[in-house]
């Protein structure tokens, strides 16, 4: 009998050894977290604002969280095979994901897409937002929005717009203006946002929707005529162009933005612990400058925030692309 109640005690306390382990292991492995390096994947080539942004994010992870966050760019199918890589990785926040207004509008854009962007990552800070702005080539007849409008309207599809690309914010800001103002305007997509820039400058196209950063240059040099800003609010660099919001279109509010997000699934408190440290970050002064030299707003909010932010710009980029029976697949 005294053996029998020995083995019954030893196996007791090994299960309720087994049991403590299972429940601690995972939270020693959090509360350690990071024990390696890890990455956060682009979905562009390096130089643009995304690949930018997220260097920043990556070098200040690395100094504040005592290990390497490295970048690593998977350009294609307009961040589509980075944004799925990362749906697919192990929910550890060692593979992170620099998201873009180009994941919410891919996911309606795209047919055949392989994740669901409110379902497959868990959000975990969104980082800037870039005010875009309604530009027009210097020698356009026209001199604010009123009179685009009106000679849009007087002339229907002879107004050309480019944009970097088909299915691009700067595109479907584009067919958002079409839609609100109810006029008629041809678009003409370009290879990236430099070769569209420089058939506007050339007359090619006649107005663009394009990020603050790239045409604040040709304004000032006075190339280009600002008309409005897509944000809520004005810019800062150009104090003196009103939002399309003040201009009659409450309900026309653009910006470029970029966040981190994770696979879906990543523990609570790692996803917490990167999105505290990430507001540190944007909190320092040498990265408050860089960020202005981008033209870029920085933002700070919950995980909980983030998510709510990515599913009403998905819904919004959807009615739009619906309603414009637009689609690249």
């Amino acid at each position: 009998m005294k053996g029998r109640s020995l083995f019954r005690v030893a196996t007791l306390t090994m299960s309720l050894g087994l049991g403590f382990m299972a429940l601690t292991s995972p939270a020693k492995a959090q509360t350690n977290y990071p024990d390696h390096a890890a990455k956060i994947v682009v979905g562009f080539s390096p130089g643009g604002t995304t690949d930018v942004l997220a260097r920043i994010v990556a070098k200040g992870l690395t100094e504040e969280l005592g290990e390497t966050f490295v970048v690593e760019n998977k350009a294609g199918a307009g961040s589509n095979i980075a944004t799925d890589q990362v749906a697919r990785a192990k929910a550890d926040g060692y593979t992170l994901l620099m998201m873009a207004i180009t994941t919410t509008i891919n996911q309606t854009l795209y047919n055949n897409i392989k994740f669901d962007v409110e379902k497959d990552f868990a959000p975990v800070a969104l980082v800037a937002k870039v005010p875009n702005v309604l530009v027009a080539n210097k020698n356009m007849p026209y001199n604010s929005v009123k009179e685009l409008v009106e000679y849009a309207t007087s002339k229907p599809e002879e107004v050309v717009y480019g944009s970097s690309g088909s299915g691009t914010s700067m595109h479907l800001s584009g067919e958002l203006f079409k839609q609100q103002a109810n006029v008629q305007m041809l678009h003409i997509p370009y290879k990236g946002s430099g070769p569209a820039m420089t058939a506007l400058l050339g007359g090619e196209v006649h107005v663009m929707f394009d990020n603050m950063p790239s045409s604040a240059p040709h304004i000032k040099a006075g190339s280009l005529k600002p008309f409005a800003i897509t944000s809520a609010s004005r810019s800062a660099t150009f104090p003196d162009v009103p939002t399309l919001q003040e201009l009659g279109y409450p309900n026309f509010t653009v910006d470029s933005w970029f966040g981190i997000v994770a696979p879906a699934g990543t523990p609570k408190e790692i996803v917490d612990k990167l999105n505290a440290t990430i507001e540190k970050i944007l909190s320092k002064p040498e990265v408050v400058e860089q960020m202005d030299g981008l033209g870029a707003v920085i933002e700070k909010n919950t995980p909980a925030q983030f998510g709510e932010f990515i599913s009403a710009e998905t819904k919004s980029w959807g009615d739009v692309i619906r309603k414009g029976g637009i689609s690249v697949d």
